[in-house]
């Protein structure tokens, strides 16, 4: 709800404090009072584009609006998105100077002034003659009759269904395209594929050949080095020969002496097995050097065919593996008529089968949803004096290929207000009284399904009075009863039935506002009957409206 508007040097407004009740809170006042200011500075906190303007003599007007809405509102996922901290309250501050400059906070953080207007909308629905968001956006309308329906299980089944419908789709068209691909330059892709894959390169095979290649090329001056230094291990003079003398004239003493050189016994024998353990590598790396002839050249020419590969596809050698398994690839993917391309297609039409199915299912709960919203609606038109308007949900089918996620149709709320006249967009209305009124029937309509906002009317009672007045207020306070409603209006049957009621007052070149006790109320509904002379006669019919607001809508409605 919306509870607090504060607003400093705004227009004429000096400095206003209002503090708001849940349910409905109307203003009234004499015409060219000043109301209008307040719901434009109440816009301009809101993120509105407004009429606010500097007071003059102030260098700086401040619209604030404090709200306090239910955790389910979706200001708070915005707020959460921007990283923007939150308690509970929900604080919007707009300031503009004296050349119309204006800057916005929310909850003291400086935003954009498009984020404050979403998140304005997403607390505050305003209704009036330049109304073109909430009830009035076409973008809405799917959402509030899937509200209306209530048909949440099968919304989630159409849009899983459709997720793997799109999904099966894209993965087929990308097999197409890359076949198509495959497909205009299939001869070479063919013989880079037989090449690469007769030539078998592997991952690491250039550096493992360059490292024999420089091993074959010194094979004779190495094979010298290694044999002197097997020699210098296992020869008659050898480390081998020599510490295996030791551990013999060692093994011969006696048990006392033994055990004195244990550790120098210890000792040459890992020095032996260490010894032994060297001879029999450069064993190995002796057979190694013994090379076949033309080995050498075997290397040098695998390194060359590698490298003259890579350069060919410019790609590095140990690259050359993965690209033949892509060309190969490719290479199977020609001519479109695969098995994986086969396979993807029945995967698409199975996909689809599921998803036309769900989306029939939720068309036909659409429809069914559309009908009773245009019998509740008809059934409010006529009591607010818009007996000759006609109301209907549009259901136009969509193109396959232009199906979402929320099923197969757009959905548009469309109004004909003279009779025999072509239905067209809510917007369309050309009466600003007309308009609040259609809002006010669509609101109570769709009372459950509407967000959780707050709700603003600018005169919706404009033009009508009687009985027609007395509709529009049953109506609003029966809306007050689940969400709150603040509105400007000079009707006193609607005046009557405030939760809260504001009086502005001009006095001069300054608008200020009074909240009104028992007392005033009863005075300023009673001049809202009688004009400026308050009749004993104005005031009893007062005190009997106010009294007749007392009672809940629902207990009327029973006992009529």
């Amino acid at each position: 709800m919306l509870a607090a508007l504060t607003v400093r040097d705004i227009v004429l407004i000096e400095a206003a404090a209002l503090e708001f009740a849940p349910g409905l809170n109307v203003l009234t006042g004499e015409t060219g009072a000043g109301k209008s200011i307040l719901l434009d500075a109440l816009g301009l906190a809101a993120g509105g584009r407004g009429r606010a303007g500097v007071r003059p003599g102030a260098t700086q007007g401040s619209a604030t609006a404090l709200f306090e809405p239910p955790k389910a509102n979706p200001a708070f996922a915005l707020l959460a998105e921007q990283a923007i901290p939150v308690e509970g309250e929900v604080v919007l501050r707009r300031t503009i100077g004296q050349d119309g400059r204006t800057r916005a906070f929310v909850n003291d953080e400086p935003v954009g002034v498009a984020l404050l207007r979403d998140i304005g909308s997403a607390l505050l629905e305003v209704h009036g003659q330049t109304d073109d968001r909430g009830l009035f956006d076409v973008a809405t309308h799917r959402g509030l009759l899937d509200t209306f329906a209530g048909h949440d299980a099968l919304l989630r089944e159409v849009a899983t269904a459709f997720a793997a419908f799109d999904g099966a789709r894209k993965a087929l068209a990308v097999l197409k395209a890359e076949a198509a691909a495959a497909a205009a330059d299939a001869e070479f892709i063919r013989h880079a594929a037989e090449e690469l894959t007769a030539l078998d390169p592997q991952e690491g095979e250039e550096p493992a050949l360059a490292s024999e290649r420089a091993l074959l090329s010194n094979a004779a001056r190495i094979a010298e080095d290694v044999n002197a230094a097997a020699d210098l291990l296992a020869g008659d003079r050898g480390a081998a020969h020599a510490i295996s003398g030791a551990l013999k004239r060692l093994s011969r003493m006696n048990e006392e002496a033994r055990k004195a050189a244990a550790s120098a016994e210890q000792a040459l024998d890992q020095a032996y097995n260490a010894v032994e353990e060297a001879r029999r590598e450069l064993e190995l790396l002796q057979s190694r050097l013994d090379i076949e002839p033309g080995q050498l050249e075997k290397v040098e020419d695998r390194i060359h065919d590698l490298r003259a590969a890579a350069r060919k596809y410019g790609v590095s050698t140990d690259a050359l593996q993965k690209l033949a398994a892509d060309f190969r690839y490719k290479r199977d993917a020609i001519g479109g008529g695969t098995g994986q391309i086969k396979q993807a297609e029945a995967a698409l039409a199975a996909a689809r089968t599921v998803f036309l199915a769900a989306a029939a299912k939720l068309s036909k709960s659409r429809a069914d949803a559309a009908k009773r919203l245009d019998a509740t609606v008809a059934a409010e038109l006529a009591p607010l004096k818009l007996g000759h308007a006609k109301f209907r949900v549009a259901l136009e089918l969509l193109a396959e290929d232009a199906a979402t996620a929320q099923g197969l149709e757009r959905v548009a709320f469309e109004v004909a207000t003279v009779e025999g006249a072509a239905f067209g967009s809510l917007g369309k209305i050309a009466s600003g009284g007309e308009l609040a009124r259609f809002a006010l029937a669509l609101k109570v309509a769709l009372a459950e399904a509407s967000p959780p906002a707050a709700l603003v009317f600018d005169e919706v009672d404009r033009g009508v009075g009687g009985a027609v007045a007395d509709a529009v207020g049953e109506r609003l306070q029966r809306l007050a009863q689940t969400t709150q409603v603040l509105l400007v209006t000079h009707s006193p049957q609607v005046a009557a039935r405030a939760e809260r009621h504001f009086r502005i007052v001009r006095s001069g070149d300054k608008t200020k506002v009074v909240l009104l006790d028992d007392d005033a109320r009863l005075e300023e509904v009673a001049r809202m009957l009688s004009g400026a002379v308050i009749t004993d006669e104005a005031r009893a019919a007062a005190r009997r409206l106010l009294t007749e607001a007392r009672t809940p809508p629902a207990k009327k409605r029973k006992r009529a």
